[in-house]
């Protein structure tokens, strides 16, 4: 039985690449222009979902400088819970949840409304939740609206199923790379997540739309339209865009304490997974049908619980920026990891249009900030890539993605050294968190925000 099931596998696979390639064959032209306005569209969407972002977050914080933190957040929390939520559950269910595990779900066959209808409110509901407070990442929706813009090509083009599955995997990959700046990191995570496919025509397709959507993106960013803007000049071309610069050396003692470090995490991430995992399961049951309700309520609590907290919580890029360049506190790391933990699990049981990436970077750093100071006392040295290490590991033990979590993490720094002891702390994780379940969050999310 095992055997036949092999063979079947196999055939659908041979079938499905002989089917794509005679599409290239008899429309090449017509492919090669739904390839260019998937990654195009991934990149508009993702740069227009970070800037409406970044100006509602900035006009929250305009506000905590007149008026006291627990005056606004909660109130800002609950309004924009309540919008994005109305919006969701009026126009687009399929908006509701992180991305991914919609995306994950319409490649497993599963039914799953994928259009630009979907990838619009995703965009508008997500733009008002986490712009309103919400603690989590615009990755997760950008790979939503990514797929939805891929959909939409594939149908325009009348592409078979296989080519189907393909280009919305792809579109899902160019979300991903248009917001971290990271074509690679698209890529394989199109690869090792979404579609488990090395067919050499299928990694050429995705090659080429996660590269045209963080080309397109730089290039957006260039035009004005992003504040973060980096990535393209007009008179010097394309430049390397780093978010941190740190000061990187890897010694051979080092891997010993990364592993130790990738042990670490990849417990914490799993326990994490399973605490998000609760939490959703526990709002769809004390809310069931009542999504609008669910949101105001979950966005009340999170501005009621971060107006109690230091300035620093108030904008979570600053809060990872300060872990990033270890310009902070053992103490503020500590409540960093406690915060992120409790708030991003409620954020999620609430339905959000969120992503856990962001989130889990900054938990990753936080722990590899305060192992690292740990290390450094009890031996004396600790390495310098303990942090982006973390980062990198923390998702690897959420996602079950070790070569997209060390692309990621790559892609903060640019720095080429990084590479390999991300890379150590990150397969740690993988190894240590599958031994306690074999499936990544995002494919145990795809039972909850799938179901209705």
């Amino acid at each position: 039985m095992p055997n036949s099931t092999k063979e079947n596998i196999q055939k659908i696979s041979n079938n499905s690449s002989r089917s794509i390639k005679k599409l290239l064959r008899q429309r090449s032209l017509v492919v090669a222009f739904s390839l260019l306005l998937t990654g195009l569209g991934a990149s508009i969407t993702s740069i227009s979902f970070k800037t409406g972002i970044y100006f509602i977050n900035n006009w929250r914080l305009a506000l905590l400088d007149q008026f006291p933190s627990i005056a606004v957040l909660p109130i800002f929390g609950a309004i924009g819970g309540a919008v994005a939520g109305y919006l969701i559950k009026n126009i687009a269910p399929a908006a509701k949840g992180s991305g991914v595990s919609q995306i994950m779900g319409f490649l497993r066959h599963k039914k799953v409304p994928m259009n630009l209808k979907v990838g619009l409110v995703k965009l508008i509901s997500g733009i008002i939740a986490i712009g309103s407070g919400f603690p989590l990442g615009p990755e997760g929706p950008s790979v939503q609206m990514g797929g939805s813009v891929a959909w939409q090509m594939a149908k325009w083009l009348k592409a078979p199923t296989a080519f189907k599955r393909v280009i919305v995997a792809a579109g899902g990959g160019a979300g991903i790379a248009a917001v971290f700046s990271a074509p690679l990191g698209g890529f394989v995570y199109a690869i090792e997540e979404l579609l488990n496919s090395a067919r050499p025509v299928v990694l050429l397709l995705v090659l080429i739309t996660t590269f045209i959507a963080d080309s397109s993106a730089d290039i957006i960013q260039a035009l004005g339209l992003d504040p973060k803007a980096g990535g393209f000049d007009f008179n010097l071309g394309f430049l390397i865009q780093k978010e941190y610069d740190p000061s990187v050396f890897f010694l051979p003692i080092d891997f010993i304490y990364l592993v130790l470090l990738g042990i670490i995490i990849g417990i914490f991430a799993e326990i994490y997974s399973r605490y998000v995992l609760f939490m959703q399961n526990l709002g769809k049951k004390w809310y069931k049908n009542k999504f609008v309700l669910k949101m105001s309520i979950c966005g009340l609590i999170l501005g009621s619980i971060y107006s109690f907290l230091p300035s620093t919580f108030h904008n979570l890029d600053e809060l990872q920026k300060i872990i990033a360049e270890q310009n902070t506190s053992i103490e503020i790391a500590l409540l960093a990891v406690f915060v992120l933990f409790i708030t991003t699990g409620l954020a999620a049981a609430s339905g959000a249009p969120g992503g856990l990436f962001y989130p889990m970077l900054t938990l990753g750093g936080s722990i590899g900030l305060i192992m690292g100071s740990w290390v450094e006392i009890a031996t004396g040295h600790a390495p310098s890539t303990y942090i982006f290490a973390g980062m990198g590991a923390f998702i690897a033990g959420c996602s079950r993605t070790p070569i997209t979590a060390m692309f990621l993490a790559f892609a903060l720094t640019k720095n080429l050294l990084i590479m390999k002891p991300v890379l150590i702390s990150c397969i740690a994780s993988f190894l240590i968190a599958r031994t306690f379940n074999e499936e990544s969050i995002y494919e145990r999310q795809i039972q909850i925000e799938l179901e209705d």
